[in-house]
């Protein structure tokens, strides 16, 4: 099977639909898959459910599709970098599911193991708790959260063989690996592409089975968010 694509568009081809759900990898800006989510943008899809810790800024990663409203609903653990994302909040244009950030990840990781739904003590006797289960374990209250499973998963890898085995680099693996294994269908933008055994068994992050589709983008504009510097 040949999962690598000319570039990103054709990546998202046939398998991109309006109403959507799409789980994003990412962390602000770093590790987020700048290409797919221009792609995704000019594809014109709407009534998308977003899943990402965040939508990054106004005119860059997730942000681009709440300014073209194609975006009814994110499922995030953040959300104050984006002036858009918050005035479409509140002004009820927008649907929010605020999730605690390791709640997030854990939705996302047991969705693609499997699991439907996990116990956790996170968010207990707060607003997260409401209209949820709640159960005692060994004289500890938790709650009870149900995982989350996307049709369509974007991630953002280092370096990828053609099978799709995939290395993430330093900070940049983020929610990606667990974003990756939540999809039905997992389309990942890569630096760098190699053949098949060229990477080392031992230092492969994720196994190519989560791997549908490859694009290749060799030069990201990779933004920082807030640059901050020492003074002179």
């Amino acid at each position: 099977m040949n999962k690598v694509y000319p570039d990103a568009a054709s990546a998202l081809a046939g398998i991109v639909k309006d109403g959507q759900t799409i789980a994003v990898g990412g962390f602000g800006l770093c590790g987020i898959p700048e290409a797919l989510i221009l792609a995704l943008r000019d594809s014109g899809v709407t009534g998308l459910t977003a899943i990402s810790n965040n939508a990054g800024v106004d005119d860059f990663g997730l942000g681009q599709l709440l300014t073209t409203r194609q975006i009814k609903k994110m499922i995030s653990s953040y959300v104050g970098e984006n002036k858009e994302f918050a005035r479409q909040y509140l002004a009820g244009e927008l649907e929010l599911e605020f999730t605690p950030q390791g709640t997030l990840a854990e939705k996302l990781r047991a969705g693609g193991a499997g699991i439907p739904a996990f116990f956790t003590k996170t968010g207990v006797g707060t607003i997260v708790a409401e209209g949820k289960e709640v159960r005692e374990f060994d004289g500890e209250q938790y709650v009870m959260e149900r995982s989350l499973v996307a049709d369509v998963s974007l991630v953002k890898a280092y370096m990828a063989d053609r099978a799709g085995n995939l290395v993430f680099r330093k900070t940049a693996r983020n929610f990606n690996p667990n974003v990756a294994q939540a999809g039905k269908i997992t389309v990942v933008e890569v630096e760098k592409l190699v053949e098949v055994g060229e990477i080392d068994p031992d230092q492969v992050h994720l196994p190519s089975i989560f791997v549908h589709r490859i694009v290749v983008n060799p030069t990201p504009e990779k933004r920082i968010e807030q640059r901050t510097v020492r003074p002179n």
